[in-house]
């Protein structure tokens, strides 16, 4: 038999910088010959299977300075080396926006998530990547750096189709800004998958606030695996006419494919039964919340549950 060569990365040249500035330099050099290496967890399959072959790889793993995970007031702000786990058990976070433990935990399993980093899965831009669907409901932001400034970009703006971030071949994403929770706020992370771990064939990350009446304000939900790219519903209204018209709305929102996992309308009858679980989910918390409970909870359902 021949050798089999399809589970060996093709060869490349590997940069270990220690710092962004050197880090940022090699992008300038080598642009789209480069790819960053963080957690490896996207990346190294694809060199392994030979889908991407750059002629350089910038390992930042030694640039201490982006294993942070920052909060205040304004919310979390998430360094591109700091992994799941960290960012998951990290209490503060979870009271500053809960919605990142809620939906860290459904992550892969626990092994990518010790070694996988939050800004790594959102510039791999996969539209079935629970953070992304977090970001963009959260209206967070990415930041980036090259060798001739920094910029900050929109959830909105930041991912551009599946597997394809507004990231130039020239920029670094040193971090992520996920905004705090609203004061009268609540937010839910559901999913289904075949199994836990599984890429969700469906999910919903909610963020409700409340009125002085403790009435829905604002409700808006974030969707995966159903569009191309993060898709950001307003439920305000919908849902003040009724659980049945949320539904309604999320299934027609959505733009689900059928594919070997589930069918198009599979996913689509999910987005509906999902968005009112969630919803539901995030308004008791956000009452919670505003009756002055320290504890967020971490409402959810797990995947594979029906």
């Amino acid at each position: 038999m021949g050798k089999d060569r399809g589970m060996k990365p093709a060869p490349f040249q590997w940069h270990g910088p220690t710092d962004v500035e050197a880090a940022v330099a090699h992008l300038a050099e080598y642009g789209p010959q480069a790819k960053v290496l963080a957690g490896g967890q996207s990346l190294v399959p694809l060199l392994a299977m030979r889908l991407t072959q750059p002629a350089h790889v910038v390992d930042i793993n030694r640039v201490a300075a982006l294993d942070t995970v920052l909060v205040d007031e304004d919310g979390v702000t998430i360094g591109s080396l700091a992994r799941h786990t960290r960012v998951e058990r990290d209490d503060r976070a979870f009271r500053a926006q809960p919605l990142l433990r809620q939906a860290l935990r459904f992550v892969a399993h626990p092994t990518i998530r010790n070694r996988g980093t939050c800004v790594g899965s959102l510039v791999h831009a996969d539209p079935a990547g629970e953070l992304t669907a977090v970001l963009a409901v959260c209206g967070g932001t990415v930041t980036a750096r090259s060798a001739t400034g920094t910029r900050t970009i929109p959830a909105a703006d930041f991912f551009l189709a599946p597997f394809t971030s507004a990231l130039s071949a020239d920029e670094l994403a040193v971090g992520a800004h996920f905004p705090a929770r609203p004061p009268r706020g609540g937010t839910a992370f559901v999913e289904i998958a075949r199994r836990h771990g599984d890429y969700a064939l469906c999910g919903v990350a909610v963020v409700a606030e409340l009125d002085d009446a403790g009435e829905p304000a604002r409700l808006r939900a974030g969707y995966l695996s159903v569009a191309d790219v993060p898709l950001v519903l307003d439920l305000t209204d919908a849902w003040r006419a009724g659980p049945p018209e949320a539904a309604a709305v999320a299934r027609d929102g959505v733009d689900p494919v059928t594919d070997l996992h589930a069918t198009a309308e599979y996913r689509r009858h999910l987005a509906g039964v999902l968005t009112i679980r969630a919803a539901r989910q995030a308004i008791s918390a956000a009452v919670e919340t505003a009756a002055g409970s320290n504890d967020p909870g971490v409402a959810g359902s797990r995947s594979g549950e029906q």
